[in-house]
């Protein structure tokens, strides 16, 4: 079989980016259809166990993914990285999710139930999931789109038939059922691809694997993330914390647009010769991605209050007079986002401490916001701290600009970033 040219550069941003698109939406839409055929008690647990699927695929994600995208050199080397990756989620996914059906069949309850179900579907769902970063690393975003457009065009309808007051284990088992289509698309399209290249699980377990370093992030950024609202908790009112979290939420085609560069950047970045290149692609990419933030909070700040109400609610009252602030955080975080691209191409390992420091000192930021101004100096914190963050993260990279003899060798001792 010949396989199909890689799209151009700019088609191949348009593909990653309505991939992610697509699979953001997705997972929205599930979340919706599950609240309408369930009972409120039902729907906590539905949550609950999607959240637990939502932090499971974060890991995933980082240590395999985000480690995946960054192969480069020959060819062979880069199928043979993409097949040991997908081999290695279906693996891992297999014995992780055995292992939580297993035990949590004996327990009682309606969400252990759920849950030991999740187990069972769990291989189906981080598989399908994985294939799109070996689509990515083989620069065939459009591969993984069509995968994720027929996941989304199966999971809804399958979701939508089932009868009103379905119990949660049942919807969990067909929204993973539903994973099968795609994930057979997915092998059928990737196979010819990687016929012949060789598989090595191994390389994930060996000392010095990058992905290690991103689930560390991962598990910072999102502890950070809840620690924030914990510790707003602490001090403020419910409604303040339910107006950040709507203020964060109308700013989520932003966050769309993030992910996709974090996740599928890298080897569209690659297409550029050159690390000054690559460093003048990133500044671009940040100014545009800052643009798109102020325009989409010029946007949301001039919305009438009778849309503002049917988004959000009563919330809206509160969340309004957050825009400014989070747009200004959004805008900085477009920068922290692009320079933390460029990094992790020129040099990954240094992102930890960055992403380390700077999200622990958000959470102070804020709750000394929220001491002196209130739930307005609350979300002028976390602008701060994310405009001090991407400060730092460009600061890095300016200075392995000024060194292209150091920083132009490659910092992993290993061949490849997945086993570096």
């Amino acid at each position: 079989m010949t396989a199909r040219p890689a799209p151009g550069a700019k088609a191949a941003i348009v593909c990653s980016v309505l991939d992610q698109g697509v699979a953001a939406l997705t997972n929205i839409l599930v979340l919706v259809v599950a609240a309408r055929l369930s009972s409120a008690a039902g729907f906590s647990v539905f949550s609950m166990v999607y959240a637990v699927f939502s932090v499971l695929l974060g890991i995933s994600v980082s240590y395999v993914g985000q480690a995946l995208v960054l192969e480069r050199g020959e060819d062979s080397a880069v199928r043979a990285a993409c097949r040991s990756a997908a081999g290695f989620v279906a693996a891992a996914s297999a014995v992780a999710g055995a292992t939580m059906a297993a035990v949590l069949a004996l327990v009682p309850g309606t969400t252990a139930r759920a849950l030991a179900v999740l187990g069972l579907v769990l291989p189906l769902v981080l598989t399908q999931d994985g294939l799109r970063y070996c689509f990515s690393t083989l620069r065939l975003p459009h591969l993984a789109l069509v995968g994720d457009v027929l996941r989304l065009a199966v999971a809804l309808p399958a979701l939508a038939l089932q009868p009103h007051g379905t119990g949660p284990a049942r919807l969990v088992a067909v929204w993973g059922l539903s994973a099968v289509p795609a994930l057979l698309a997915g092998i059928a399209l990737l196979a010819p691809r990687l016929r012949g290249a060789p598989t090595d699980l191994r390389r994930f377990l060996r000392k010095g694997h990058l992905g290690r370093r991103f689930v560390v992030e991962y598990g910072v950024g999102n502890a950070s993330s809840q620690l924030a609202v914990v510790g707003l908790g602490l001090f403020a009112s419910p409604l303040a914390v339910g107006a950040l979290r709507g203020t964060t939420t109308l700013f989520g085609p932003m966050n769309v647009l993030f992910n996709s560069a974090t996740a599928f950047g890298p080897p569209l970045l690659g297409r550029v010769p050159g690390m000054r290149g690559q460093v003048r692609a990133t500044a671009v990419l940040a100014g545009i991605l800052a643009a798109v933030a102020a325009a989409w909070t010029g946007v949301l700040t001039a919305l009438p209050d009778r849309f503002g109400r049917q988004l959000l609610g009563a919330t809206w009252q509160a969340a309004e007079g957050l825009l400014a602030a989070t747009g200004t955080q959004y805008a900085a975080i477009a920068a922290g986002t692009s320079a933390l691209l460029t990094l992790r191409v020129l040099q990954p390992r240094a992102t930890l401490p960055i992403q380390v420091v700077f999200s622990l000192a958000s959470i102070a930021f804020m709750i000394s916001g929220y001491a002196l101004a209130g739930v307005p100096g609350a979300a002028w914190g976390l602008a701060v701290g994310s405009a001090l963050k991407a400060t730092v993260l460009w600061t890095r990279v300016t200075l392995l600009r000024r060194a292209p003899a150091t920083a132009g060798q490659d910092p992993r001792p290993e061949p490849t970033p997945a086993s570096a």
